[in-house]
């Protein structure tokens, strides 16, 4: 069973930092692409940051370019999120997948986590 749980969700203002942090007690982060993925109520989730399972290539969403980092560290993974702004406001989930490719969809990703809160105040 892999069980993947994130935290570091909270209240932050706009302007300000916060750092995500997803952990996988299935010891799979080794060798599986990881990504991050954000979802507001009524939209679709959506693509943030993908990081190969090496840590040496990454990819971003064109909304957080510059403002958010993708990294990983053996068994847990992170998204530095700097200069946050309201609009960033969503659920974050965390993600894995055997593969090769920096997939920036829904559908090419199997693990999931549950879910973390961040709220952006203006």
């Amino acid at each position: 069973q892999v069980l993947l749980v994130e935290s570091g969700g909270g209240l932050v203002q706009a302007g300000g930092s916060r750092r995500l942090s997803c952990v996988d007690s299935g010891g799979t982060f080794s060798s599986s692409i990881m990504g991050w993925f954000r979802q507001t109520p009524g939209k679709e989730r959506e693509f943030v940051a993908a990081i190969s399972w090496s840590g040496g290539s990454t990819k971003y969403a064109d909304s957080v370019k510059g403002r958010f980092t993708i990294s990983r560290a053996k068994n847990r993974m992170y998204l530095q999120m700097n200069s946050l702004k309201p609009e960033d406001t969503a659920a974050y989930y965390c993600a894995a997948t055997p593969g090769d490719e920096l997939y920036s969809r829904v559908r090419e990703y199997v693990y999931w986590s549950l879910g973390t809160q961040v709220t952006v105040s203006s």
